[in-house]
């Protein structure tokens, strides 16, 4: 019999979908005891992924459906805040105060993060602060318990989950940690910069060259992670990020992009009435959009790597959030 490691050192025999479903499948004692859905994602992992039938029942022993999870995921979006309720939860004296803290105690990875990937040090600190407060709030539920009660309950997304936790599988097994007990986010994100299993596995980085990928407690390689998952989507070194607008004329909401991608340049912009501050090409692709600020509409180009942000939250104020934290570090560091 072909023997497969398990999360930690020892192997154990592969047993065939046919041992699952019979005898071993009883053996099972957590909530998705006896359900059809567990059956198939436990054929799919055997078949398809070399898991041995034994571990993955064995870590579903163990597994919790939490309703707290599904209420969080199915709760009614919230009304949508406008930029000046938004930006303040972000940028304030306390999260700044901790970067800089965080940007000295790992400076030297962050400057090997920079010249190796080409990402500023400033806004690989930044996402760190708006997604964690430096790990501080990395989550409380079990990833396990997470990902399974949304792949198992969650229709609307149970796909994607159940994706999510094929993912997370295999980072355990890859990275020998025992998959019960990593925690997170009640979706399934992980660690210091908040990766989701696939993310992980695309573009977590072993950066202090340990032999293990650690984006939990070791903030190195939650340093390169971040600075590798930026340069893979596009991020490109001494380019800017956004410029501020002032718009004249009838045509100005016509520029206003209809969600986060790219649909015009600067030059299209112009024409609807939108002059930057800055000087940038006719043919640069942005995003444009207006926010309610606290001094009234603020209007403003996203270029290239304001995009890049957004792969990493798909929401314009959560990149304008990373970008102005990321400012405030710099001026905040120089000053101090």
């Amino acid at each position: 019999m072909q023997a497969v490691c398990n999360w930690a050192t020892r192997c154990i025999p592969w047993v065939g979908l046919v041992g699952i479903l019979g005898s071993s499948q009883q053996a099972v004692a957590g909530d998705y005891d006896g359900t059809p859905q567990l059956a198939q994602f436990v054929g799919e992992m055997t078949r398809d992924y070399g898991f041995a039938g034994e571990q993955v029942i064995g870590v579903f022993q163990e597994v919790q459906r939490k309703q707290a999870i599904l209420d969080a995921i199915s709760k009614p979006a919230e009304r949508v805040k406008p930029w000046k309720e938004y930006r303040p939860l972000f940028i304030t004296d306390a999260r700044i105060a901790r970067g800089v803290d965080f940007w000295r105690q790992h400076e030297a990875a962050l400057k090997r993060a920079e010249q190796e990937y080409g990402v500023p040090a400033q806004i690989i600190v930044s996402i760190i602060g708006v997604e964690t407060f430096f790990g501080r709030n990395t989550g409380n539920y079990r990833v396990m318990d997470a990902l399974s009660t949304l792949a198992f309950d969650y229709a609307p997304r149970a796909d994607f989950f159940r994706k999510e936790l094929r993912e997370f599988l295999l980072l355990s097994r890859e990275e020998q940690v025992d998959p019960l007990s990593i925690k997170g986010s009640y979706a399934g994100a992980m660690g210091l910069p908040q990766f989701m299993p696939s993310s992980f596995r695309a573009y977590a980085v072993d950066f202090d060259g340990d032999g293990h990928i650690n984006i939990w407690s070791d903030p190195d390689d939650a340093i390169g992670s971040v600075a590798n998952y930026f340069k893979q989507h596009g991020w490109v070194m001494g380019q800017p990020v956004v410029s501020r607008a002032t718009v004249r004329g009838e045509h100005v909401d016509e520029g206003l992009s209809p969600g986060i991608d790219p649909v015009k340049n600067v030059g299209q912009l112009r024409a609807l009435g939108w002059s930057s501050h800055d000087a940038l090409r006719d043919d640069m692709p942005v995003t444009a959009f207006r926010f309610d600020g606290e001094f009234g509409p603020e209007y403003w180009m996203g270029l290239g790597n304001f995009y890049t942000i957004t792969r990493y939250n798909r929401s314009a104020m959560y990149a304008m959030a990373v970008y102005q934290l990321s400012q405030a570090l710099v001026q905040a560091r120089g000053v101090k």
